[in-house]
């Protein structure tokens, strides 16, 4: 529904102070006016009524917007992941819950700059849980002074914000952190020593040793089973290969049976029979 509205009306474009002054000229709404434009969305599905609601709650995205300027990122864009939460908001909001819109909308707006600014803020995402992102956007409002945190602020910190103080320890660490490129080297540069990140890092989804190790195995295991099937008279050794080694199909016992004329349950005897003799010799 709030998809099918135009989205260039709220869409910073590339001047921002022409975009702030544009919004701020849309009128706010009075209580009633916002009354009867949220019932007209929700229950008569009116798309005029839900873009006069985001276009006339613009100015208090961008308000909120600028709480957020010391993470180095654009405003615009900032504005405009707001902008998708106002729309979220106006989509969901309940005329009949009693409060103003804009009361409900502020949870919709800053969520989704806050998942912004945790995407874009730094490379490695430096937030998971929910500790972790409520310190994250938390810390430098407590921050008593510029540097590291002493021991007893830290202790502060986690008190206030509910969580313990080894968290605090690790979000100040990661923020304090500045990403490294990772620079990949032609091939000929290594041959002059040239540094690069990626010559430091390491591989921890490869295990040389376990590979020979099961490599090893392997070859260890086809040998046995191969000289455990020469110790199998042929028609048993012909039946344990159709049934279980043939890589093209598996044959029934039925179809075993026709090609020695016997019932499919003397052939089952066989194959069990067989299966037994490989187990022992395999095992000794």
């Amino acid at each position: 529904m709030i998809n099918k509205v135009q989205i260039l009306s709220v869409t910073p474009p590339s001047n921002l102070d022409a975009y702030i002054r544009i919004a701020n000229l849309w009128p706010m709404l009075s209580l009633e006016e916002e009354k009867i434009l949220t019932k007209q969305l929700r229950y008569d599905s009116n798309l005029d009524a839900a873009k006069t609601l985001i276009l006339s709650h613009l100015r208090f995205v961008i308000h909120i917007s600028r709480n957020y300027s010391g993470y180095g990122l654009l405003q615009a864009d900032l504005i405009q992941e707001g902008n998708i939460g106002l729309m979220k908001a106006v989509r969901r909001f309940n005329p009949e819950i009693g409060v103003r819109l804009v009361s409900f909308a502020v949870h919709w707006i800053k969520s989704e700059i806050h998942e912004y600014v945790l995407r874009n803020w730094r490379i490695v995402k430096v937030a998971t849980t929910k500790s972790q992102r409520k310190l994250f956007f938390n810390l430098r409002k407590t921050k008593q002074r510029l540097g590291w945190f002493n021991e007893e602020e830290i202790q502060i910190v986690a008190r206030e914000l509910g969580v313990s103080s080894r968290d605090v320890r690790e979000m100040e660490s990661r923020m304090s952190a500045q990403d490294i490129a990772f620079n990949p080297l032609p091939e000929e540069d290594f041959d002059n020593k040239t540094n690069s990140s990626m010559q430091y890092l390491q591989d921890k989804t490869s295990n040389f040793a376990n590979g020979v190790e099961q490599d090893n195995w392997e070859e260890h295991a086809a040998e046995k089973l191969s000289n455990a099937l020469l110790r199998l008279d042929e028609r048993s050794r012909h039946i344990i290969h159709a049934r279980w080694l043939d890589k093209n199909k598996k044959n029934t016992l039925q179809t075993i049976a026709n090609d020695y004329g016997i019932s499919a349950e003397r052939v089952r005897q066989l194959e069990k029979n067989a299966m037994k003799k490989l187990k022992i010799a395999i095992e000794a």
